[in-house]
């Protein structure tokens, strides 16, 4: 194996590194060194100057030394080197932004004694309202506890002396540690299940949970107590023969039991008839109602604008909490364009029904040409927005109950409303607020927002019915890049054609079409 001196070697490196860039075949028909080592040599030179690449750190996890840290580095960068900047450390150029403002506003100086004064005055009410804050959620808490309190064990309320077993007794014992642990108090958590604390100390008194010393030698363990007013056989027998008497034979208990009573014969109450009938076998199902069956919708099928739309309500952090603002968002199917939006501080049928009205009469719809898909909330099937539906003429469509895959379009753009990265990480401090910041987005998504599902169009331009020409276009030039240099291209261009209508729950397709479709990929 021939060796080479490092001297040469590095003579040898300058030539095929930058800025020289001589060729390898050439360097190895003038100094006789193979190929193989050339490369293996430039290879390794290459991989020593490459730099390690910049490891992303999420922007939700930045601390307040980073992000003043990226501000530094970004303040003298243009738009393009803060574009390159952003794609290198994972961030979006509004984060950088809302980061240099809080910089800028937390270091402005105070210019007199009068704003001093007022800003000690807003950290002391701050610290209040943090107070107050912190009474409220401990209130919150101790609620929520006692809630799930009351319906983990059931209420035990009954009369004084009652029996409770052994397994109850722990059960319940544990349900109000827990919750006491998690800042319920004792005397609530009791009230809570029916309990006095005096019971529960009592069975804790010997440090663990005691049973009934009611009970009785005499019973043996498994055996099952006969009531003392247990029906005899012979009674038993008479409420059958009086239910299924000629007279009686098509009614109810519920008009056995009064018409006996008329006649000065009383043989058992309501419950008592049932019972027997039902351990007689004798309680089925009566009469030609049958059991209501559930339906899928049937599929929504949009061919151009104004012809099918969407529409749901999403809630947004308030400064309150526990309290919101409720989104009211309309959407076409066919453009995905936001047609009408309102943000209310309620949720009511009257607020559904008017942001409608206005997106109605902005679109120009006329009656009988549109559907209207919601699920069923009660604002969606309110009695003012069902009248509001039917003097405009339009047709109401329900998701079925509990299947939120049914309404998948507004699902899909609230996703994209809270998905944006200048959507405020703080709650809105009013409707206002929540009303300018909704302006914004809606004016973005409308009309910047390229779209994925329509071939990356705005749904401002689909909705126009300007898609076909651009995407045309594009078409175009992507067939005449081909034509350019068809050795780049494995295969046909990019589809460019516009989607000719929208689904919505479009359902299954047929096993045929299915076969057809996985044969065709």
């Amino acid at each position: 194996m021939t060796t080479y001196s490092s001297e040469l070697k590095d003579s040898i490196l300058t030539k095929l590194l930058p800025p020289n860039n001589v060729g390898v075949p050439q360097l190895a028909a003038q100094t006789g060194i193979p190929r193989d080592t050339l490369y293996g040599w430039r290879r390794e030179a290459l991989g020593r100057a490459r730099r390690p690449r910049a490891s992303t750190v999420p922007a939700g996890t930045l601390g307040s030394e980073e992000k003043f840290a990226v501000v530094m580095e970004t303040a003298t960068l243009n738009e393009l080197e803060l574009g390159a900047y952003c794609r290198r450390k994972g961030l979006f150029a509004e984060q950088i932004s809302a980061w240099r403002t809080t910089c800028q506003q937390a270091n402005a100086p105070l210019t007199s004694t009068t704003e001093r004064a007022e800003r000690r005055a807003e950290q002391a009410e701050i610290v209040r309202l943090g107070r107050e804050l912190q009474r409220k959620d401990r209130a919150l808490a101790e609620a929520a506890t006692l809630l799930v309190l009351q319906k983990s064990p059931g209420d035990l309320g009954g009369a004084r002396g009652r029996s409770l077993a052994y397994e109850r007794r722990v059960q319940v014992s544990e349900y109000i540690a827990q919750a006491c642990a998690e800042g319920a108090r004792l005397s609530r958590a009791c009230a809570a299940v029916g309990l006095s604390e005096r019971t529960l100390q009592r069975w804790r008194r010997d440090g663990a949970i005691g049973g009934d010393g009611r009970t009785r030698e005499h019973r043996t363990e498994g055996a099952v107590r006969t009531p003392a007013n247990r029906l005899s056989p012979h009674e038993r027998q008479a409420v059958l023969t009086a239910a299924n008497a000629p007279r009686f034979a098509s009614l109810s208990p519920h008009q056995i039991v009064p018409a006996l009573a008329d006649e000065g014969c009383y043989l058992g109450s309501e419950s008592t008839f049932y019972r027997v009938l039902r351990d007689a076998g004798q309680l089925a199902r009566r009469g030609r109602a049958k059991a209501p069956t559930r339906v899928r919708p049937q599929p929504l099928e949009a061919t151009g604008p104004n012809r099918v739309w969407s529409w749901d309500i999403t809630y947004l952090a308030s400064t309150v909490q526990g309290m919101f603002f409720y989104l009211y968002l309309i959407m076409d199917v066919y453009s995905r364009k936001i047609v009408g939006w309102e943000v209310y501080p309620q949720e009511s049928a009257a607020h559904a029904a008017s942001v409608l009205h206005k997106a109605y009469l902005r679109e120009g719809v006329h009656p009988g040409t549109l559907v209207l898909h919601s699920d069923n909330g009660s604002p969606m099937k309110g009695a003012t927005m069902l009248v509001m539906l039917q003097r405009l003429g339009v047709v109401p469509s329900f998701s079925r109950p509990a299947v939120s895959n049914d309404n998948p379009y507004s699902e899909s753009l609230f996703n994209t409303v809270k998905g944006r990265p200048d959507f405020p990480s703080d709650p809105f401090d009013g409707v206002e607020a929540a009303r300018r910041w909704m302006t914004t987005f809606t004016a973005w998504y409308n009309t910047i927002h390229l779209h994925s599902a329509l071939k990356f169009v705005t749904p401002a331009q689909r909705h126009r019915g300007e898609d076909v020409d651009l995407l045309a276009r594009r078409d175009a030039l992507y067939q005449a890049a081909r034509d350019d240099n068809p050795t780049r291209w494995s295969g046909p261009t990019r589809n460019w054609t516009p989607p000719a209508s929208v689904l919505l729950n479009p359902g299954k397709p047929p096993r045929e079409q299915e076969k057809a479709d996985t044969n065709m990929t």
